[in-house]
């Protein structure tokens, strides 16, 4: 009989937030391009928040045809995680508990964090505010 061999665990994901997805559509700084570089595609992902703030976006500017294109270029090469009741969770424990320490972030960070933290994905960020979010693992690509 073959032994079985454990499944490898899968792969760690980052998490891409607004402003890393904007630098990335707008042109990349050379840091930023180089570890994007070094990271396969299918291991990058933005969470449905962004992906509705890159909407946001789009549907304040209805005239700025190529920045649509590129942002639509740009949804179509990355996972975009849905919101899940397991997000919904941490997202209510998490706001809870920023509160009561007095360290809030905007409600639409408490959001990425919170999904970052829901599916163990890598948030990728240049805000330092992040930081405060115990348990939360954040890398900022834009620095050398």
């Amino acid at each position: 009989m073959a032994a079985v061999l454990p499944a490898a665990p899968p792969a760690q994901r980052f998490r891409l937030d607004m402003p890393v997805a904007s630098f990335l559509i707008r042109g990349a700084s050379a840091p930023l391009k180089a570890r994007l570089l070094s990271v396969p595609m299918a291991l990058m992902c933005v969470s449905a928040v962004t992906h509705g703030e890159l909407v946001f976006g789009l549907a304040r500017r209805p005239e700025a045809s190529a920045l649509r294109t590129a942002v639509r270029e740009f949804l179509v090469r990355l996972d975009v995680l849905a919101w899940d009741s397991a997000a919904a969770e941490r997202y209510g424990a998490l706001r809870a508990l920023l509160e009561r320490l007095g360290t809030p972030l905007g409600n639409l960070d408490t959001l990425i964090a919170a999904h970052a933290l829901a599916t163990g994905a890598v948030l990728v960020t240049n805000d330092q505010a992040f930081r405060r979010v115990e348990g939360l693992s954040v890398e900022d690509w834009a620095v050398a």
